[in-house]
C-alpha cells in the first residue's frame, strides 16, 4: 500500500490533446505490454494507463479521472491478468455486467458476475471460480458487498485488486448518487493489504476530494487526465419545436447512425420516441416506467443493433461501452454540467467525429429553479443544486468558446478557442442588453408593486410588446406606463432577455404558476449601477461545420478498401447476431476499417493489426482472411 510520502497526483489537465491520442512506450518484455499486445492486440499504452497500472501492480492504490473513451478499464483490467488472485470489480449497474464480461471473454479473460440475474446453479459455479481461483475479475454490484455471504465469499478466495468503477457514485453533491458506495471503505478496513482504483469520468476538484475521503483513498496517487474530448462538436440551440428540430440533425447529419435522446420525463421519453418512430427513425424508449424486461431488452437492442436511437431519461447511459455512439441529443436542460459532460461523453468513445447537441430555451429554467425550490433537503442543499444549475446557464448563455468554459470548469485550462464547437464555427453577437433588461424588470416591478399582481414571462412580453390581449385588458395592465415601451424587439427576442435575466440572477421565479420576481440583483440594473451584457437572439440557428460522421470517414478509404469495409461489417453483424454479442466486441469499426486498409494476406499480416489480439486471431482469423480473399 502506499505511505503518506507516496501520495502525488499526475496532472494532465493542462494537456490540448486528447488521451486518446497521446501514446506511452514502455520497456520491451514488460509483463503489462505483452499483456496488452497479447490479450486485446494493442502496441503501446494511451495517456498515463502504463503509469497507473504499474503503480497498481506494484500494489498502489490510485484515483483515476479520465475522460470516457480515454482507456480506464485497462487500468484495472492489465493488473488483473499480471497480479496474483482474482480482480474484484464493483460496477453499478447489474444490466451491463454480462455485456462487460462478454468482451472480455471475447478477447481470451476469465471473467464472471455474481448478481441477482443468475439461476443458482449458474451462482454457485462462478462461485466455485472465484474460490478456486479460475478466473481474473469478478464483477459486483455496490449493493452485494453489504450482503454477509457475499463478504464470507470474498474471505475465501485470494483477491489481487479492490476496482471501484463510476467512483462519482459516492458523492452526495453528484449527478449519479448510490447510497451503497457509501460502504466501500470498508474494503479497506477488511482487506488492507489488497490495492484498490476507484475510476470515474466526471469529478471536479472538490467531487475529487469527497470520493478520496469516503473511499479512504486520502494515501492514494491521484492520476487526472485532461477533460477535452476533441471529437465531440458542442452544440447549444434555441428551443422552439424541438422534436421537429432533434428530427432535422438525424435527417441532415446523422442518418442511420446510433445516438442517445436524453429527455427529464418519462412522458416526454415515450412521446419523442413515438414521433421519431413514425418519421421512420429507428427509436426505443428507456426510462423507470417501463417494466424490467422491456428496459432490458431496449437497452440489449441498442447495444447489439446498428443505427438504433435510444430516447431516455438520465436513468440511462452509464457504464454503457457502445463505441460507435454518433450523437447525443438533450431536448430538456441538465441539472449540471458533470452531469451535461457525463452524458455527452457518451458519444465517439472510438474518437471518431461526434456531436453533443442541446436544445434549451426559458422554459428550462423556469422549470428547473422552481424544481429546486419544491426540492427535499435542507438549504445547503438547493443552494448547491441552484449552483448547479448556475453553472449549466453559463455553459449555454457563454458567448465564448463552450469547451473553454467547460473545461474551466473542471479546472482546466485550454490554450486558445477549439474551433469545433458552436460558437467557434458561428460566432454569436453580443449586445448591450441593459436597457431592455431595464424595461423588463420595470413591467415586472411596477405590476408586483402598483397592482400587487405577479405573472409570468409571456405576460410581461405582452405588457411590453403593446399587445391588447382579453388578459391585458382584464386587469387594465394597458394603463401601465411601460405598455408597448418594448417593440424594438421581438417576442423571441424578449423571451431571450427573460431567459438571460433568470440565468444571471437578476430575475428569479416563484410559486407553483412561475410568476417573476425581482432579485437584489435587480436593483443594481435599475438603478444603472450594473451592465448587462446578452447573448444576441438568432431568427434561425447558426449554420455550422457538420461534425465528419464515420460515414465520412469510411469515405477516406479508397473505394475498394471502403466496399472492404462494409463487407467486413456486413460478416461482423452476422458473427455478432450468430454469437448473440454486440458487435462492437466482435471487433471495432476503427480494427476493420484498418484491415480493409492494409488487405493483410496472412495471419501473421494479419497479428500486427491494432485491435487483433491472440484470441481474436484465432477465433476469427481465417474467418477475416476469408472475407479479404472474396
Amino acid at each position: 500500500m502506499s505511505s503518506p510520502a507516496d501520495v502525488s497526483t499526475v496532472d494532465l489537465t493542462t494537456a490540448t490533446d486528447s488521451p486518446a491520442t497521446e501514446l506511452t512506450p514502455v520497456g520491451e518484455g514488460s509483463a503489462t505490454l505483452e499483456t496488452l499486445r497479447r490479450v486485446f492486440g494493442y502496441d503501446a499504452f494511451r495517456g498515463f494507463q502504463a503509469e497507473v497500472i504499474d503503480h497498481v501492480v506494484a500494489g498502489g492504490d490510485a484515483l483515476v479521472l479520465m475522460p470516457t473513451g480515454g482507456g480506464k478499464s485497462l487500468c484495472y483490467q492489465i493488473p488483473a491478468l499480471v497480479r496474483e488472485g482474482v480482480a474484484v470489480v464493483v460496477s453499478p449497474l447489474i444490466a451491463l455486467m454480462q455485456d462487460q464480461v462478454d468482451a472480455l471473454t471475447a478477447v481470451g479473460v476469465r471473467a464472471g458476475f455474481l448478481n441477482s440475474t443468475l439461476d443458482l446453479d449458474t451462482r454457485r459455479l462462478v462461485e466455485a471460480e472465484f474460490v478456486a481461483g479460475e478466473i481474473d475479475l469478478l464483477y459486483l454490484a455496490p449493493e452485494a458487498l453489504a450482503s454477509r455471504a457475499t463478504l464470507s465469499l470474498l474471505d475465501r478466495g485470494r483477491i489481487g485488486l479492490f476496482a471501484i468503477d463510476e467512483a462519482h457514485c459516492v458523492s452526495q453533491w453528484g449527478h449519479d448518487f448510490r447510497p451503497d458506495y457509501l460502504n466501500l471503505s470498508m474494503l479497506h478496513e477488511r482487506w488492507p493489504g489488497v490495492p484498490r482504483i476507484a475510476l470515474t469520468a466526471t469529478a471536479t476538484s472538490a467531487t475529487r476530494a469527497e470520493i478520496a475521503t469516503r473511499l479512504k483513498l486520502t494515501e492514494a496517487r491521484h492520476f487526472v487526465a485532461s477533460f477535452d474530448r476533441p471529437n465531440i462538436q458542442y452544440r447549444i440551440v434555441p428551443k422552439r419545436e424541438p422534436r421537429k428540430q432533434l428530427l432535422a440533425l438525424l435527417r441532415d447529419e446523422h442518418p442511420g447512425e446510433a445516438g442517445i435522446v436524453y429527455c427529464l420525463s418519462r412522458a416526454s421519453v415515450d412521446k419523442t420516441a413515438e414521433f421519431l418512430l413514425a418519421n421512420g427513425v429507428d427509436a426505443l424508449p428507456y426510462h423507470a416506467g417501463l417494466d424490467a424486461a422491456t428496459r432490458a431488452a431496449n437497452q440489449q437492442r441498442f447495444l447489439r443493433a446498428d443505427g438504433v436511437v435510444m430516447v431516455a431519461t438520465i436513468a440511462f447511459g452509464m457504464g454503457i461501452d457502445k463505441p460507435d455512439v454518433r450523437f447525443v441529443a438533450h431536448l430538456d436542460l441538465p441539472k449540471s454540467v458533470e452531469g451535461y459532460y457525463q452524458e455527452t461523453g457518451r458519444a465517439g468513445r472510438d474518437g471518431l467525429p461526434s456531436t453533443a447537441w442541446l436544445a434549451y430555451g426559458l422554459q428550462d429554467v423556469v422549470q428547473q429553479r422552481k424544481m429546486i425550490d419544491t426540492s427535499e433537503g435542507d438549504l445547503a442543499h438547493r443552494r448547491n443544486l441552484a449552483a448547479h444549475l448556475d453553472a449549466m446557464l453559463a455553459l449555454c448563455e457563454t458567448v465564448r468558446c463552450r469547451r473553454v468554459q467547460l473545461l474551466d470548469y473542471f479546472g482546466q485550462a485550454l490554450d486558445g478557442s477549439c474551433g469545433n464547437c458552436d460558437t467557434c464555427l458561428a460566432p454569436p453577437e453580443s449586445w448591450d442588453g441593459t436597457v431592455a433588461a431595464q424595461k423588463l424588470l420595470s413591467t415586472v416591478f411596477r405590476l408586483d408593486r402598483e397592482r400587487n399582481q405577479r405573472f409570468g414571462a409571456g405576460h410581461c412580453v405582452d405588457i411590453l410588446l403593446g399587445r391588447s390581449t382579453d388578459k391585458i385588458v382584464q386587469h387594465r395592465h394597458d394603463s401601465l406606463t411601460v405598455f408597448g415601451i418594448g417593440t424594438e424587439l421581438s417576442e423571441t427576442e424578449w423571451r431571450g432577455v427573460v431567459r438571460q435575466l433568470l440565468a444571471e440572477g437578476l430575475l428569479a421565479v416563484e410559486g407553483d404558476y412561475g410568476t417573476l420576481a425581482l432579485t437584489d440583483g435587480s436593483a443594481e440594473v435599475l438603478g444603472r449601477r450594473r451592465t448587462v451584457m446578452m447573448r444576441r437572439e438568432q431568427a434561425r440557428p447558426a449554420k455550422v461545420a457538420k461534425p465528419r460522421g464515420a460515414a465520412t470517414v469510411v469515405a477516406e478509404l479508397s473505394a475498394e478498401a471502403a466496399g472492404t469495409f462494409e463487407r467486413l461489417r456486413a460478416w461482423r453483424a452476422a458473427t455478432a447476431k450468430e454469437q448473440g454479442l454486440p458487435a462492437y466486441v466482435i471487433f471495432h469499426d476503427a480494427t476493420l476499417r484498418q484491415i480493409a486498409a492494409d488487405a493483410p494476406s496472412s495471419l501473421a499480416e494479419l497479428s500486427r493489426i491494432s485491435g487483433v489480439g491472440e484470441n481474436k486471431l484465432a477465433k476469427y482469423g481465417e474467418q477475416l482472411l476469408g472475407v479479404l480473399a472474396d
